[in-house]
């Protein structure tokens, strides 16, 4: 039985390991997030696009949203930790500080309930990607498979779904609404946006101004 365990694990390392690689080339056909909204709201809408046809808007608005320092910090931003570490023992609000590098790593490989289970997962996969893939594969893989709305999945995907166009024509406003629905989009709708949602779309916008693309 020992032998056997052994054996499987062996395989889902070096299943994994291969996902990895060819995640370097591929986006995946399919994730267990894109499962689980479809099961909830019968829906899987995505359309997968190369990172150049995404534009610059959504770009700058995503990382001026999620993850600031993407380019220049290795997966994990640790002053941000300690900020959500601290501040979660003065308030019952649960603070994140996921990078966009961990959230690439739950949303390609994990699943998004919490647990300590997951999160010591996604940590393990946070390391091998950001030692395997470039910052510009990264962040590919994340825009085009991060949950966007009901069962919507992808800033391509997203941009039709909320603006009737191509993610690659979205003005700055538009991509700020994007962004501004993460990391709750089940919960908000940008046309139908909450008091807190207009005030998050405001401080992306500023935000924008001091994001460089690399």
């Amino acid at each position: 039985m020992w032998k056997l365990i052994k054996r499987v694990l062996y395989l889902l390392v070096l299943f994994h390991l291969l996902f990895i690689f060819l995640g370097r080339f591929y986006n995946p056909p399919v994730t267990i997030t894109q499962i689980q909204g479809f099961l909830k709201y019968k829906k899987l809408d995505r359309n997968y696009i190369s990172y150049d046809d995404m534009g610059d808007a959504i770009k700058k608005a995503i990382l001026a949203s999620e993850d600031q320092k993407f380019f220049s910090h290795n997966g994990f931003d640790f002053k941000e930790i300690k900020k959500a570490i601290e501040q979660n023992r003065k308030r019952k609000i649960t603070r994140g500080a996921s990078t966009i590098s961990q959230q690439t790593a739950k949303n390609i490989f994990l699943w998004q309930e919490r647990s300590w289970f997951r999160k010591g997962l996604e940590l393990i996969f946070t390391f091998m990607i950001e030692a395997v893939w470039t910052k510009k594969i990264i962040l590919d893989r994340y825009l085009n498979c991060v949950e966007m709305g009901q069962g919507v999945f992808g800033v391509e995907a997203a941009s039709r779904y909320y603006f009737g166009k191509s993610a690659k024509n979205l003005s700055d406003s538009e991509a700020a609404w994007i962004a501004a629905v993460l990391p709750n989009p089940q919960k908000y709708d940008p046309r139908r946006p909450s008091a807190y949602l207009k005030k998050k779309h405001r401080w992306i916008m500023k935000q924008m101004k001091n994001i460089v693309l690399k």
